[in-house]
């Protein structure tokens, strides 16, 4: 039976409620430490969502970037690199709960550098300035959406570090239903409105990320959760 638009909601905020506290979760249990490589602290994270929520599947590579990996986008794969003291890491997972898609990003600091102390909450703070301008915009296209993310990382500090800040949610597989058309994207030449429906007129939801950097530290950070829910 279809979901109701509440349904579906619902569905995509619980999923992506229980990727955050995978996070949390790995936080209490200090597996957010130095000391170990990317790779096994993600093999880690990908055991815990087991124990949590009895989650194997993902709909995109799971990241967990720190120091100078911080600063590469998604599309990229750089060589798997040791948590440091006083290291800068961000988390980039996307489960599938039950058929639905989360994409959730998170950022964390191991030791008090101001710096990325300062950096870790300008991310999340730039998100929810971005979440409220477009909340305020509902009519905005992606480019401009684009635009205004890219504006406000300057207006900060920072750079952004992304080719788009975001893209389409939904029921597993959508990369393979809708492919990789800029459309699909909060990307700088899309310009459809972000409201107008998808192919069959169902409500269309994305996913907003914020990736902030500074190329002369070597630093970077990232946020992302749903935009329209």
């Amino acid at each position: 039976m279809a979901e109701s638009k509440r349904d579906l909601g619902h569905v995509l905020l619980e999923a992506q409620r229980n990727a955050f506290v995978l996070f949390s979760t790995a936080k209490s249990r200090g597996l957010i430490c130095a000391g170990k490589s990317e790779r096994d602290l993600n093999n880690e994270l990908y055991d815990l969502a087991f124990e949590l929520y009895g989650i194997r599947k993902y709909w995109h590579k799971r990241i967990v970037r720190s120091g100078a990996n911080t600063l590469f986008p998604y599309r990229e794969n750089p060589p798997d690199l040791m948590l440091q003291e006083d290291d800068i890491l961000f988390f980039d997972f996307g489960p599938v709960f039950e058929d639905w898609e989360a994409d959730v990003g998170m950022t964390f600091v191991l030791g008090n550098d101001p710096v990325k102390l300062k950096l870790m909450q300008d991310v999340e703070e730039a998100w929810k300035r971005g979440k409220a301008w477009y909340e305020a915009h509902l009519d905005c296209t992606g480019a401009e959406l684009y635009a205004f993310t890219h504006d406000l990382a300057l207006s900060l500090g920072w750079e952004f570090g992304g080719p788009h800040c975001g893209h389409l949610i939904g029921r597993f597989p959508h990369e393979r239903i809708e492919g990789e058309e800029k459309v699909n994207y909060l990307h700088p030449e899309n310009h459809i409105r972000l409201d107008n429906p998808g192919k069959t007129g169902e409500k269309r939801h994305w996913i907003y990320e914020m990736h902030l950097v500074d190329h002369t530290k070597q630093i970077g950070a990232f946020y992302e959760a749903i935009l329209t829910l």
